[in-house]
């Protein structure tokens, strides 16, 4: 950075490189400040670059504003007492339960990096919290608790939760980010009055409570999140929407602790798959096959890769879930024992008629593919429910504002109409819907 001899910055590229201080005047000191030191330890070289910094801004900055956003504009809707009396942890539900655990996880690891003086893994670890787990997860799935309704307890623990999660948020951040974090500090402690500071930077810094962590139902959510992504992944494979139901999901049940997290989760992933059942279904269902990472057994193997290559080709069911059971398989290879890892090869799923297959690790996903008659029914409802509030949206209306609908009258939307014609009214706040 390069300053004239009375101290003032001066502008400076060097090829085609931008100028720091553009940067810094664009996206603000707390954006260029993050983006610098999640990227790097302070102490390592970095190589600058303008698109991470605007990335930094959108996807934390802007996604931490737009949780806030989410909570400010329903909080004022329902009228939210944030003095009202916490509901008892035992008593929310499990997806509250859920991010209180990863909160104070988040807490412990953070305050260990910060004393540490790891800036760069605190931030990053914040950087996740706030992105994979409270705003695509947490609020996406519970959004509909914040919509409508009376303030009964299951609301209240749902505000109360998310009000803890973004005040704790804002002191994490603070070393890093001052000025954001003194924004979202107070603007959400001026309407609470919860905290006597009058600024993140003279409140206390977050401790964690190692009775609300929950590492089993930490781990129970991961696995949702993981059959939920790779059911998602199958669904883009095959080219059918999310807005489309479809019938089951299937894990295979071979592995009883993994198959218990799955059902108790069940609930969740059916919803965000959106599909009627979760199966746990037998393993012996599914034929896999395993192929040869040849980069990586090449240079294991050597001389003996095509006589390996043979015996992997070669490998029965049993010995595949073998391998994915205890991480590696004994094979005999020109009279050789031949140890081959779970990290050297790729096991493969073969689809099922009418399912789709998909592999992650030692994870088997099948998601059936056949859409019924009254599948596809439910689907166009959903679109339907998507273009009124589309329109709703658009034309300015507020979320509380009443409509009434009139739908073309076509065979698909007759038939929509016949089973669905309730459950949109509700869905969009209309007082009459009509063909």
């Amino acid at each position: 950075l390069v300053l004239d001899k009375d101290g003032n910055k001066m502008s400076k590229r060097l090829g085609n490189a931008v100028d720091p201080f553009w940067a810094l005047d664009t996206y603000g000191a707390d954006a260029l400040r993050w983006y610098m030191l999640t990227n790097a330890q302070p102490w390592d070289n970095l190589r600058f670059d303008v698109n991470g910094v605007d990335e930094v801004r959108r996807k934390f900055f802007g996604t931490l504003y737009n949780t806030y956003s989410f909570f400010a504009l329903y909080a004022n809707i329902d009228g939210f007492d944030p003095k009202a009396e916490a509901v008892p942890m035992s008593e929310r539900p499990e997806i509250d339960r859920w991010v209180i655990s990863l909160l104070n996880t988040l807490v412990k690891d953070v305050v260990a990096a910060y004393e540490d003086y790891d800036i760069t893994t605190a931030g990053r670890l914040i950087q996740d919290f706030v992105c994979d787990h409270v705003s695509n997860w947490y609020v996406r799935l519970g959004r509909k608790r914040f919509w409508g309704g009376t303030m009964d307890t299951d609301k209240l623990s749902a505000y109360q939760t998310l009000y803890i999660c973004l005040d704790t948020l804002s002191r994490l951040i603070a070393p890093i980010a001052p000025f954001y974090a003194d924004q979202l500090f107070r603007d959400l402690n001026c309407a609470t009055g919860k905290d006597a500071a009058k600024s993140v930077h003279l409140a206390k810094f977050p401790t964690f409570n190692e009775t609300y962590i929950d590492s089993e139902l930490e781990a129970a959510m991961e696995a949702a999140m993981k059959v939920t992504s790779m059911g998602l992944s199958i669904r883009k494979k095959v080219k059918i929407p999310v807005i489309q139901a479809l019938q089951s999901i299937a894990i295979p049940d071979t592995d009883a602790v993994f198959s218990g997290r799955i059902e108790r989760m069940k609930e969740i992933i059916m919803k965000e798959v959106n599909v009627k059942e979760l199966q746990l279904m037998d393993g012996k269902m599914l034929v896999k096959n395993v192929k040869c990472n040849f980069r990586v057994m090449g240079k294991k193997f050597g001389k003996m890769m095509k006589a390996v290559s043979n015996a992997v080709a070669e490998m029965s069911q049993v010995q595949i879930a073998e391998l994915e059971t205890n991480g590696q398989v004994t094979l005999q290879a020109d009279k050789q024992d031949a140890v081959i890892e779970l990290a050297d090869v790729d096991i493969v799923s073969q689809d099922i008629p009418g399912w789709s297959v998909a592999n992650e690790g030692t994870t088997t996903v099948a998601l059936d593919i056949t859409i019924t008659p009254a599948l596809k029914n439910e689907g166009n409802a959903r679109k339907v429910i998507k273009q009124i509030q589309g329109l709703r949206k658009s034309q300015g209306f507020d979320i509380t504002d009443r409509i009434r609908v009139v739908i073309t009258e076509t065979p698909e939307t007759q038939a929509v109409f016949e089973t669905f014609k309730e459950n949109i009214a509700s869905q969009v706040l209309a007082n009459s819907i009509e063909l």
